[in-house]
């Protein structure tokens, strides 16, 4: 498998041409399956399991499970913000640094997972109250210099849960833990 490959299993997202509450409703369901799916795929997973990296100088499992609700945390932060405020300017923040963390690159994935349920909770529970013109509201994001509207962030983050599940069930694939 080549490197690109294992960066990208699922591919890198593209933003459909049509958004409508059809392919809302999708993301969302995505969205919300996502915490009970990581905690399947990494429930019975020893130390040495999560201590492998999904790629050459990848992040290990671990460090992606805590991850995910690290980005989906500031996801939802910048969901409310766009919501609720004229196109803000969000704060970005450096992902790279965040799984360099102990806790991340040590800490127990349980901590992880059940953060992630609860805030996947909280935010589909939010996005359900949205009506499809919402989705056109925006936000800046500073460090990609433009504005990105919620419908396109919806399929990113979606997307961005599919693409970290696979990174874990690849890796461990039958049982057998990564080279890498």
């Amino acid at each position: 498998m080549d490197l690109e490959q294992l960066k990208y299993p699922i591919g890198q997202f593209v933003m459909p041409e049509i958004f409508d509450e059809k392919q809302a409703k999708i993301w969302i369901a995505e969205i919300e399956n996502l915490p009970e799916q990581i905690k399947s795929a990494t429930e019975n997973l020893s130390d040495e399991e999560l201590n492998q990296s999904y790629r050459p100088d990848g992040w290990t499992l671990r460090q992606v499970v805590h991850h995910i609700p690290d980005s989906h945390m500031n996801a939802y932060i910048r969901f409310k913000q766009a919501i609720t405020e004229d196109i803000p300017t969000i704060r970005p923040y450096y992902e790279e640094l965040w799984a360099e963390t102990e806790e991340a690159k040590n800490g127990d994935i349980e901590m992880s997972v059940a953060l992630l349920t609860g805030l996947h909770q909280r935010w589909v529970a939010f996005l359900k109250t949205l009506k499809i013109e919402d989705y056109q509201r925006k936000y800046i994001h500073p460090a990609q210099g433009k504005e990105l509207t919620l419908a396109s962030m919806l399929g990113m983050y979606a997307w961005h849960g599919k693409h970290h599940l696979a990174h874990i069930t690849n890796t461990i694939g039958k049982g057998k833990a990564s080279p890498y």
